[in-house]
Formats: C-alpha cells, structure tokens, sequence
C-alpha cells in the first residue's frame, strides 16, 4: 500500500494545474477523482467511474453499459412505453447522448459541419455549435458521442479534432488537431473514438507513427504523456476503458491490428494482443471484470478474454479463453459473472457467456435482426434487464434468466431498411433515451 501511495503522489506531481490552482492543490483533486488517496485501505479493482453525475461519457459512468436505475417497468405495454418527446432534423449519425445537470448533448452533421447540440430534459434546444467539418464519405455521419467533465464538453469529430466546450454556452475553449500533432492518417470509416477523461486529463489513441495513445492536458489541449507507437498500426473504431487491478491504473483500447494496455499515469506500453480482421475494424469497447480483459473482432480471432499478470501486474497477459462470439458495432455488458454480446456474421444471437470458461450458457436467436446485414443489437443493463436498439429499428426489453432470455417488452422505433440503427441506448433518471440517424427519441420507463 505504501509502494502504491508513493507511486500515486509521483503521478500527481506530473498533473498540470488549471489557471489560478496550485499543483498541489490540483495534485490532491486528482488523486481523489482517481481513487488514489485512500483512507486507511488501498482503493478497490474495477472499472474506474467518472465522478460526475448522470450519463457523463459514453455507455455511462463506466463506459460498461450499466445503469444504476432501479424501480422501473417490468414490462412494457404493446406498442412500448409512454413515449415523451422526439426531437428530429439533429442530422445525420449514429452517436448516442449524453445527459449531465439537465442538459441532454448529442451531434449530428448538417451539411458540411459536425453539429453538437444541447437539450433540456423537455427536449427543448439551448445551444448548438459546430465542431469542424462532417463526414461526407462512406458512411456519412456523426460518430463519436461527448463527454463531460467540470463544466466543460470535450468532443472528437470523425477527422480528429478534439474541441473542449464550455457546456453551458457551447462556446469553444480550445480545439487541437490530433491526427495532425501526432503524425497520423485518417482510417477508411473516419474516427470514432469517444473520448474519456482522466481527471486533468484527456485520452487519445491517434495510433500513428508518433504514439499510440495520448495524454492531453484538459484545461489546454496541450500534451502531457505519449505512449510509445507500434510500427504499422492505426486507430479503429473503438473506445478506451480506465481500471484499477491490483493497486495500478490501466487503460486499454483497440486499433487496427491489436488490443493493448498501457499504464494510466505514465502513459507506458504494457502489453499488445494481435485483434485483427481484413477490415482494420474492431467497434467493441473492451471489458474488464475480475482480473481479465475481453476484447472481440469479427473477421478475426472473435471473442478473446486474457488474464493480466506479472510483478508488477500488467507486464502480461495471457489468453483464458475463446468464444465464437463476434461483436461489431453492439459491445458487451458484463453483469454478475455473464458477459452479453451480440453475433455478427456467424451467429447472428444474443449471447450470455459465462465469464470464467467462456461457454455460452444460452442465447436468444436471430436476435440482431429479423432481416440480419451486420448482427448489431445494442444494449444497456438496468434494474435486472437489458434495454436493447437492435440494428432493424426494433425495441426489446429482456430478462435473463437462468436458461434463457424472457421477452419483457418490445416494438417497432423505426424500419431502419439499411440495418443500420447503431446508436447505442441510454438509460437515466427513468427514461430511455434512442437514437436513429436524425432523430432522438425520449420514452418514459419509470415502474408505475
């Protein structure tokens, strides 16, 4: 515990302090935000929360797709629950919102520009701005979702700039060019990272020739650590995840060719695991529980689940198990010992699998689409079910049981005729939050 207090006092010392704070001051912030100031007990193995209230980032505090609501719907009426509002022409993209203090933000492009907009909770408009250009190409569309921290929205567009915004006004604070600064190229589908924040700092993965992964500096933009680079690689589609395992603090993310895990303060390389298909294309956000990471690809190795070790933890990893699961766009919930993740191209299921071996316990078939394209069925968990947009335009609200999936509730959001109804879900405060292309619905599903 003293080696972990004495590592974690090193790392503050390296945080930059915002205008008119002390370095020890904001050190002291840091540590608090991450968990390394302790009383009495080294902080808890897990995923690393953000602390700021609501739905802060993407799928969640955790960016693990659970949500900590309790109290609603068993069921859902025929033809779903009590609708509330629908806000249409947001343009075009498959982001999802995020909710922070009363204001729903999410992006569209419109036009030749990437538009992030505000929302109060009645789905009314307080602001809209523009962060650079849209994505016209194959595709087109907005990608990433925002994230929020202190008062401030930090947002990536599909050609790498970052722009922090002040989240009460919309009006810009800084704006860097990541691809740029860090010498890397564009991927064929465009960016999708969703960007997380780190206390005083902002996580990148430009995976080019300069570095794999980037600390920037969140009151300025400026960068604070680099990670190493790995010759030939570039992004994917896919976000970070921040955790604590035996008393260090990792990331890890996937680029085009592997998964990898790099030490949170210092920005150290740690380990790479080959994730590649002929695409370049891994979606899935990695998932951590208990000591392992799950990482999956379709086209590829599928599923993969590898135990971190070595003296000190992270030095390696080594491959537990393999499922034929083969997740795309849909990523993976983690709950009480079984992993939920959609098929692709092979299986087409929702899949409940068993976290220590691997083997699917039971699935739910053709569960991605009545008419399957990529096998996209998105889902989060809350209060014992998975609320899940499958990539049709269909609504199903499910029940795990111990052999099998119970059908809650379900109905028709949209006919996505392009199968490509990708948004992942959110849930918070009682309501369901969906989107499709260029509309953002809001239903009510807090227990009568």
């Amino acid at each position: 515990m003293v080696r972990e207090s004495l590592r974690a006092v090193s790392a503050a010392r390296r945080v930059v302090a915002p205008h008119g704070m002390t370095a020890a001051v904001a050190a002291v912030l840091w540590l608090a935000a991450t968990g390394a100031l302790c009383a009495g007990e080294a902080a808890a193995d897990g995923l690393i929360a953000s602390p700021e209230a609501g739905w802060p980032q993407w799928r969640g505090p955790r960016r693990d797709g659970i949500s900590n609501e309790t109290g609603l719907l068993a069921s859902w009426p025929e033809g779903g629950p009590k609708r509330l509002w629908k806000i249409d022409d947001l343009g075009r993209g498959w982001s999802s919102p995020i909710i922070v203090n009363g204001t729903v933000y999410v992006t569209g492009d419109v036009g030749k520009d990437l538009v992030i907009y505000a929302f109060d909770l009645g789905g009314r408009p307080k602001w809209k701005v523009t962060n650079g250009r849209a994505w016209t190409r194959s595709f087109p569309g907005s990608r990433a979702c925002c994230a929020y921290s202190e008062g401030v929205l930090y947002h990536m567009n599909a050609h790498g700039r970052v722009a922090a915004l002040d989240a009460s006004t919309g009006k810009q604070r800084w704006a860097v060019e990541v691809l740029e600064r860090f010498g890397s190229r564009n991927i064929t589908w465009a960016m999708g990272e969703c960007l997380l924040v780190d206390g005083p700092r902002l996580i990148v993965t430009p995976a080019g020739p300069k570095t794999l992964m980037a600390a920037l500096d969140k009151t300025d933009g400026r960068t604070v650590w680099t990670c190493e680079p790995v010759p030939d690689e570039m992004a994917s589609y896919c976000s970070p995840i921040l955790f604590r395992h035996s008393g260090r603090r990792f990331l890890t993310n996937c680029t085009s060719h592997h998964a990898f895990g790099v030490d949170a303060d210092t920005g150290k390389l740690l380990w790479t695991v080959p994730l590649r298909n002929r695409h370049g294309v891994t979606i899935t956000t990695p998932v951590y529980g208990g000591g392992c990471v799950f990482y999956v690809t379709p086209d590829g190795p599928n599923g993969v689940c590898y135990r971190i070790g070595g003296d000190p933890p992270g030095t390696h990893v080594a491959l537990v198990w393999r499922s034929p699961v083969d997740t795309l766009t849909g990523g993976a919930v983690l709950v009480d010992g079984l992993l939920f993740a959609n098929g692709c191209k092979k299986s087409k299921t929702l899949h409940a699998i068993d976290w220590t071996s691997g083997r699917t316990r039971y699935e739910l078939p053709r569960f991605t689409s009545e008419r399957p394209r990529w096998g996209g069925g998105a889902c989060v968990w809350a209060d014992g079910r998975l609320y899940c947009l499958i990539e049709d335009g269909r609504v199903a609200l499910l029940e795990p049981k111990p052999d099998g999936f119970a059908v809650a509730g379900r109905f028709q959001l949209v006919d996505a005729k392009r199968a490509d109804a990708w948004a992942h879900p959110v849930l918070l405060d009682g309501r369901l939050y969906l989107r499709y292309d260029e509309t953002l619905w809001c239903y009510d599903v807090r227990g009568r």
